[in-house]
C-alpha cells in the first residue's frame, strides 16, 4: 500500500515538472537559499535526501519515468490516428457500438460479424451479414463515423440477399468460412484462426467466445452485433 502510494506520488511529480532540476527547486526553501547561498549546492542536498519536503527521487528514475510517460503519450496518439472513429462525435449506438470495436478488430484480438437490414438507394430491402475486421482493412471508415455516408451489406460480404429481386450470395472472408449447406442450423461462420463456429439465430447461443449483441439505432431497420474472442493456443 506505502510503496502504491510513493508510486502515485513520483507519477505526480513525473506530470508537474519539465525537468529534473525543476523537481529539486521545488523542493528548496527561500531559507535553504538564505543559508547555503547556492541554487547548485542546495539542488545537491535535494537529491542527496537532506533537503526537501517530499519523496527523494534520483536523476535517473526520474528521467527513466519522464521517458516512459512520453513514449505512453505518443503512443496513445499514434493509436488515435489509426482509429478512424477517434475524435468523431457519434450520436447514433450503432456507430458507437463500431468505435468500441474498432481497435480490437484491427488488433485481431476480435473479430465481428455485423448483421444489417434496412433498405439501399433504390428502397428495396436488403440484408446481410459484413466481416467488420476485413472490411476495417480493406475499406475508409471514417466518411462512416462521420456521418456522411452509411454501411450496407454487398453482395462481396460474408452473407448478402435482396428481398426485393431475391438475389443471395454468400463468400469466405480471411477471418470467416461461410457454412449455409446446413437446412437444421441456418447460416453458420466458422473463424478461420481457431475454427470455432458463430450460430447467428437468435433463438441458440452463438457459439463459444462469441456474444450476440442487438442495437438499438435510427440509422437502420435492424442491427446486431456478432463478436468472436479469438484464443491463442500457447
Amino acid at each position: 500500500m506505502e510503496e502504491d502510494k510513493a508510486t502515485a506520488a513520483f507519477d505526480n511529480v513525473i506530470t508537474e515538472f519539465e525537468t529534473y532540476e525543476d523537481f529539486l527547486d521545488s523542493q528548496i526553501s527561500p531559507m535553504d537559499l538564505y543559508y547555503l547561498e547556492d541554487e547548485e549546492l542546495a539542488r545537491q542536498l535535494v537529491e542527496l535526501g537532506y533537503r526537501g519536503s517530499g519523496e527523494v527521487l534520483k536523476r535517473e528514475e526520474f528521467e527513466a519515468r519522464k521517458a516512459a510517460a512520453e513514449a505512453s503519450k505518443l503512443s496513445k496518439r499514434n493509436q488515435q490516428k489509426t482509429l478512424e472513429s477517434a475524435g468523431k462525435e457519434l450520436k447514433d449506438d450503432f456507430l458507437k457500438a463500431l468505435a468500441q470495436r474498432e481497435e480490437a478488430n484491427r488488433s485481431g484480438k476480435m473479430t465481428s460479424i455485423i448483421f444489417l437490414r434496412d433498405r439501399n438507394s433504390q428502397k428495396q430491402e436488403i440484408s446481410g451479414y459484413i466481416d467488420y475486421a476485413h472490411r476495417l482493412k480493406t475499406e475508409d471508415f471514417e466518411p462512416y463515423f462521420s456521418g456522411r455516408k452509411k454501411l450496407f451489406p454487398r453482395p462481396t460480404d460474408l452473407s448478402f440477399f435482396n428481398w426485393e429481386s431475391k438475389v443471395s450470395t454468400s463468400n469466405p472472408s480471411p477471418n470467416y468460412q461461410v457454412i449455409a449447406e446446413n437446412s437444421t442450423s441456418g447460416l453458420l461462420f466458422k473463424n478461420k484462426r481457431d475454427r470455432k463456429v458463430i450460430n447467428v439465430d437468435p433463438k441458440v447461443p452463438p457459439g463459444d467466445n462469441s456474444s450476440r449483441t442487438p442495437i438499438k439505432t435510427s440509422l437502420y431497420i435492424q442491427a446486431v452485433i456478432y463478436d468472436h474472442v479469438t484464443r491463442r493456443k500457447t
